[in-house]
């Protein structure tokens, strides 16, 4: 049998498989947020207009209402923002600048978080301590405070323009650096269980070095938690960016995230413009709250004590 078959067999026959089929919340989860993430990866193609292209917006249609209020335009499905552009597309468009924030973001942490962690769990002694209190030091601040710090410093440094053009890669590696700890104490605590069993033993007699036995032995069998942090992760991110943007210390104006859509329209808020606002917070909202109930799931299904499903 192929190996890439046998696998895939393997996993359909899997406990975790077994009991989302069986959970309508992890279903119904998952759905809304491959369908939003299939939307923001398609946006191009789905989105009637382009908020990047100058030609295609125009300021005499700003501040247009939903189709299902007095006064719409029919070509703007839930309006426009106060530059002109159609809401439907530039949220398209915005939540994929979001989930791309988010997914590389928490990529980062467990890159930093896992090799601080094995490391951390493995050796033990001193290099444990210390690692540890540096973790305990960067837990101690505030990730969204560390974060306005350091992308304020940046942009009066560099300058608006020069901000704006690496905006998301700065903001990927603030968020990135400033949640690591997380997943470090995560890995490091399941490390300290496995490293004590028998084929970790095994591992040493037969003269593996440590680097191996960390990532080739040890790691696989501390996916599980690092996957369910990882998820939640996903989302903090994701409310982390959001709340810079909404701070115009995130996206900029030009290059929309759901955040950056959300401050455009908190001056319209109350002059009847809600939708500027409210809908892209209504769709933040839904992605946010689709990936928690992803990492419950998995949190309750990769540790059996919790998990209430169907046997």
């Amino acid at each position: 049998m192929d190996p890439a078959t046998s696998h895939w067999q393997g996993l359909l026959q899997s406990d975790l498989i077994y009991h989302f089929k069986r959970d309508k919340v992890a279903i119904t989860s998952s759905t809304v947020f491959l369908i939003l993430a299939l939307m923001a990866l398609f946006s191009p193609v789905i989105a009637p207009f382009d908020p990047y292209d100058l030609t295609q917006i125009d300021l005499m249609d700003s501040e247009m209402p939903p189709v299902w209020q007095e006064g719409a335009d029919e070509r703007f499905l839930l309006g426009t923002d106060d530059q002109g552009r159609d809401l439907w597309s530039t949220i398209l468009y915005g939540m994929r600048v979001s989930l791309l924030i988010g997914i590389f973001a928490v990529l980062l942490q467990a890159a930093i978080g896992i090799v601080i962690g094995l490391v951390s769990g493995y050796i033990g002694g001193r290099v444990d301590s210390i690692l540890m209190r540096i973790a305990d030091v960067q837990l101690s601040f505030s990730t969204l405070m560390v974060a306005i710090i350091v992308l304020a410093i940046v942009k009066n440094a560099f300058g608006a323009d020069t901000y704006s053009s690496w905006a998301m890669f700065i903001l990927i590696l603030v968020i990135g650096l400033s949640e690591w700890p997380q997943i470090a104490r995560t890995v490091r605590s399941s490390v300290l269980a496995e490293k004590e069993k028998e084929y970790v033993d095994a591992a040493h007699v037969m003269g593996f070095g440590s680097t191996r036995i960390m990532f080739k032995h040890i790691l696989p069998n501390c996916l599980s938690p690092i996957f369910v942090i990882a998820t939640l992760q996903i989302a903090n991110a994701i409310i982390t960016e959001a709340a810079l943007s909404f701070l115009g210390l995130g996206m900029p104006v030009t290059e929309p995230s759901l955040g950056s859509l959300i401050s455009i329209g908190k001056e319209y808020l109350f002059s009847g413009s809600w939708w500027i606002t409210l809908i892209p917070g209504f769709f933040l909202v839904l992605i946010v709250i689709a990936i928690n109930l992803m990492g419950d799931f998995l949190r309750d299904v990769f540790n059996p004590k919790l998990y209430k499903g169907v046997a």
